[in-house]
């Protein structure tokens, strides 16, 4: 496998400090209660390390690269500062090149504009909506959903090796699911796409926050995530890899920064020479803050010790799996079985309850926030429900109403910031719903199942 949970040191660290940890919020059965934040895998929570490092840099706030002033001297430092960090954390290799850009989504549209005219891409349709449909104008091959990391590697040499014409080509693949949390087999199917001539860019959107990245060790081409997942929510994210095909692609955007030299023609036209370095593509004044809140992380992460929240982690995925697995009517959704290895996502649905009435329990009764939906990855979801294509569904609460079955799935999600005392209400909030149903009514409301006010049920 490209990442491996076997062997880890005990874990010695504690969950850490996150913003919004003394959060309180209402309980519809009254009172108040401290807010569990379990819907990492959308949003993580901001490190405290993070906002203040962002805090103490507000204040020196410039416009980078092109200002004679103090401020913008300084923030240029930072922000070229940042892309080496960020560059360190990822493992890149001396000719890689750190391109900075909104989210994991914006890196990965920025590729499929960056690929020549003629590349092939070969997509899973287990991938994220992110990493699935930018492909737009290539021609796309979407491969079915694998059982087996094995059976992922054999999926695709068999992909590569019929393609027709031979030619360009690029596989796109998650770290790490953002429905099951499974593992994907990085390494080895970089090296499928690197013996039939393709290149490989890995969605490590749900991989980087959970677990080390190391470009050079996995032998990817390139990588993409984003900071609000990375526990730096400032509207920033990475692409990082191969300089070439950026460097040959008209950039992204066009405008100040990306281009060296504007001149007008004698004709009246103008002559522009744009950038061969990552300025190429980030046109336009950047998000200094939150590119330098993607490194403050980045240091956090290094600095606490990867290893060790990979360790604390684990132990939280097994006590989750553990405490759902008492609980015969929650069926927990998975690709590659109970033995794959994982990080912090898990999807399930409980026999009997619709997705989003369970899901708007564990919030009004118990403060508990996850997520409900098809996670932005209809495919993969429908597969692991075993639906019909046709089935309706959104990436929100269908039109059910409370107890009809619903084409979606709970997923908790968690992280470094988690406290176990956030896992254990989870686990007992879960058993006390199934057991003894909810203590409130619910109605959906423009999309949403939500308490309906004033009516406790009967239990």
């Amino acid at each position: 496998m490209s990442v491996s949970t076997a062997a880890l040191a005990p874990s010695v660290c504690a969950p850490l400090p996150v913003l919004g940890q003394d959060v309180t919020v209402p309980l519809v059965t009254g009172g108040e209660v401290t807010y569990a934040a379990l819907d990492y895998a959308a949003s993580a929570p901001a490190l405290q390390r993070v906002w203040d490092d962002v805090a103490a840099y507000a204040p020196y706030y410039g416009s980078v690269h092109r200002g004679a002033g103090y401020l913008s001297q300084l923030s240029t430092d930072l922000f070229e500062n940042s892309r080496r960090t960020v560059a360190e954390f990822l493992g890149c290799r001396p000719e890689d090149q750190v391109v900075f850009t909104r989210s994991t989504t914006d890196s990965l549209n920025l590729l499929a504009a960056a690929i020549p005219a003629d590349c092939q891409v070969f997509v899973y349709e287990t991938e994220h909506h992110a990493s699935l449909l930018p492909w737009r104008d290539a021609r796309v091959t979407y491969l079915n959903a694998p059982r087996t990391p094995g059976q992922a590697v054999e999926t695709l040499e068999r992909a590569l090796a019929d393609r027709d014409p031979y030619g360009p080509a690029l596989v796109c693949v998650t770290g790490a699911s953002n429905v099951t949390g499974e593992l994907w087999p990085v390494r080895e199917l970089a090296a499928a796409a690197h013996a039939h001539g393709a290149r490989i860019v890995l969605d490590a959107a749900q991989l980087a926050p959970h677990h080390p990245v190391d470009i050079a060790e996995l032998d990817v081409d390139w990588v993409a995530f984003s900071g609000h997942k990375l526990y730096a929510p400032f509207g920033s994210g990475v692409l990082a890899g191969r300089a070439d095909w950026l460097q040959a692609a008209e950039p992204y955007l066009a405008g100040g920064g990306a281009s060296r030299k504007v001149a007008r023609r004698a004709d009246g036209g103008v002559d522009v020479g744009w950038h061969t370095t990552a300025a190429r593509h980030e046109a336009g004044s950047p998000n200094v803050i939150g590119v330098y809140s993607i490194a403050s992380a980045c240091k956090a992460l290094t600095e606490a010790g990867f290893d060790n929240l990979v360790a604390r982690e684990q132990e939280l995925v097994t006590r989750v799996r553990e405490g759902l697995a008492e609980v015969p009517e929650v069926q927990v959704l998975s690709l590659f079985g109970d033995d794959a290895p994982r990080v912090g996502v898990i999807s399930f649905v409980v026999r009997g309850w619709n997705s989003s009435h369970f899901a708007a329990a564990l919030s009004a009764e118990y403060g508990i926030g996850v997520r409900d939906g098809l996670f932005c990855a209809h495919p993969l979801v429908r597969t692991l429900l075993g639906s019909d294509p046709q089935d309706p569904g959104e990436c929100g609460a269908p039109e059910a109403e409370p107890g009809e079955r619903s084409l979606n799935a709970i997923r908790v999600s968690f992280g470094a910031g988690t406290p176990d005392e956030h896992i254990d209400r989870f686990l007992r909030a879960v058993t006390e719903l199934v057991r003894e149903g909810a203590q409130w009514k619910y109605r959906t409301e423009d999309g949403r199942c939500v308490p309906d006010r004033g009516e406790a049920a009967q239990v």
